[in-house]
């Protein structure tokens, strides 16, 4: 039984990480965490061994995140956020909010968070093979980095950007979409994760102007500038994505000096100089896709527009993946769009 004090302290921290908020915000209607989430200390303190070393998973400037298993058997990830300061506890806040409006195939779910500690903790579904940063630039030869899983991936976290964007209750930009915040599950289908930036709008708002943050080589050079962040400053983050699954290079180099480092800014350069063969990934052209691949390649082109207007919409981006992907097996009658129709369609855009 606790004591007194211990009661007192865990009420201290509930409060302070704004548990009071948070249990009013997730109690109403539209939102997916229940009350009922809210994990006690004790038992992600049974879950991850008392937070040992040997289950930390990774460690950010947000926190450090461990593995364990709950009591019902369930395999999770415990996120435990960084020292406590006001910026911290605002970007979980943040996230907790943010992913309770969520509900999609494509996006990391959100079981629930434990307040009464010193530090907050956020207490996720369990992702097991990775970052896809890791799955592009540390491949296991066990599971090799197709042309067809490629498009797989990113079809699905457009379309997960395409929810957050216009499916959702509030339209939600995610503002740091990068390849190690996109998870891939058992079968190596996406999970766009990490919502601690992420910012909701209201329905009738189609900027947001905010302190910018973001990743060096994913941010919007636009957003960056004017401190304007719209629905296409993901667009152009999720453009060096592409980019990344079509080439096997990471976004920024110091390999690459003629363009600063950047993947973007050499992609962009390989396509106008007609070289874009040269800068693609040899795996994928061993392929027979070289269609769908120059078509990819123009997508990617279009999100990385230095003006945000000329940008596609994520949703228009995610039916042309969709496109391409039905194109792969025609059925008899199958009246899908073909990759020619597709480079019609990008060429009108």
């Amino acid at each position: 039984m606790l004591s007194l004090e211990e009661i007192k302290r865990k009420e201290k921290f509930f409060k302070r990480n704004g548990g009071v908020l948070l249990q009013q915000q997730l109690s109403a209607p539209e939102g997916n965490v229940e009350r009922s989430k809210l994990f006690d200390s004790k038992e992600l303190e049974k879950a991850t061994d008392n937070f040992n070393e040997d289950r930390v998973l990774g460690k950010g400037h947000q926190g450090t995140v461990y593995k364990g298993m709950l009591t019902d058997g369930r395999i999770v990830v415990v996120k435990k956020s960084a020292a406590v300061d006001a910026g911290n506890v605002k970007q979980f806040i943040n996230e907790v909010l943010v992913l309770s409006q969520i509900n999609h195939r494509s996006v990391v779910k959100l079981l629930g968070c434990c307040l009464e500690t010193e530090v907050p903790h956020l207490v996720y579904e369990f992702i097991p093979n990775g970052t896809l940063y890791q799955y592009i630039h540390e491949p296991d030869e066990r599971s090799p980095v197709t042309w067809e899983a490629r498009l797989q991936i990113a079809t699905e976290v457009a379309g997960a950007l395409s929810y957050l964007h216009s499916g959702a209750s509030i339209p939600i930009y995610h503002r740091d979409i990068k390849s190690t915040n996109i998870l891939l599950d058992e079968n190596y289908r996406a999970k766009v994760a990490d919502f601690g930036t992420s910012r909701s709008l209201s329905l009738d708002q189609t900027r947001l102007t905010t302190l910018v943050q973001g990743t060096i080589g994913y941010l919007d050079p636009e957003y960056s500038q004017s401190n304007q962040l719209t629905d296409k400053s993901d667009v152009y983050s999720f453009g060096v994505v592409l980019v990344e699954l079509l080439t096997g290079r990471e976004p920024v180099s110091s390999l690459r000096v003629h363009d600063k480092g950047s993947l973007a800014s050499y992609f962009i350069l390989s396509m106008e100089e007609d070289h874009l063969s040269d800068i693609l990934d040899p795996e994928i052209l061993k392929q027979d896709s070289k269609e769908e691949i120059i078509v990819a390649a123009h997508i990617a082109r279009r999100c990385l527009n230095m003006k945000g207007k000329k940008r596609p919409t994520v949703r228009q981006v995610a039916m042309e993946l969709e496109a391409i992907q039905s194109s792969r097996s025609p059925h008899p009658g199958d009246d899908s769009v073909s990759t020619k129709d597709v480079e019609l369609i990008s060429s009108q855009s």
